[in-house]
């Protein structure tokens, strides 16, 4: 049975979990896999840019990645972060039902992401452009350009293996989401 998101818990347990997955790999790690969500978090943690560019953002923020099989992902997955004027207290894969609840949500396909990441896609184009949904504030987000674009900018310096380039990769993916989802919901 999963553990109760919110509790302490959770949060102990999924720390955990990330951390010995995190401890146990070697970079560059699968995009979204829990080692990646926390070699990520603590780079925006660490990263003044982003703190400045960030001062006057309130919210939080998921990554809504719709299926994507041939990446292994098989359900919907969230991406929460919790972003709070310049601080980032924390990144984490959360059930679908914490996921939707965030201030803003930015839905898209795996593909869409995966643009993102390699710059070929700007998000606040691209939610303009309709090929990211957001679920949220409009004008909120476009004013925080700087922030979001350097949130992009760091994925770069973690690095990443994309899931639909391998099929190891992908499999890997499928069984680590299912067991997020056997521990944590």
């Amino acid at each position: 049975m999963a553990l109760e998101y919110g509790t302490d818990e959770w949060v102990n347990a999924y720390v955990a979990w990330a951390e010995g997955r995190l401890n146990a790999g070697t970079p560059p790690f699968i995009m979204g896999s829990p080692e990646w969500v926390l070699a990520y978090e603590r780079v925006v943690q660490g990263d003044a840019e982003y703190r400045e560019a960030a001062k006057t953002w309130e919210g939080s923020v998921v990554i809504h990645i719709l299926p994507a099989p041939e990446a292994g992902l098989d359900g919907d997955t969230y991406l929460f972060m919790d972003l709070w004027h310049g601080d980032c207290r924390f990144i984490r894969i959360v059930p679908t039902e914490v996921g939707e609840s965030a201030d803003f949500v930015i839905t898209g396909e795996y593909s869409r992401w995966k643009a993102v990441m390699a710059k070929e896609l700007d998000t606040i184009k691209g939610m303009m452009q309709g090929k990211l949904k957001l679920k949220g504030d409009l004008p909120t987000i476009v004013r925080a350009v700087k922030a979001s674009a350097r949130l992009v900018d760091l994925t770069a310096a973690i690095g990443c293996v994309f899931s639909d380039e391998s099929p190891e990769a992908a499999e890997t993916v499928r069984s680590v989401l299912a067991e997020f989802h056997e521990k944590f919901g």
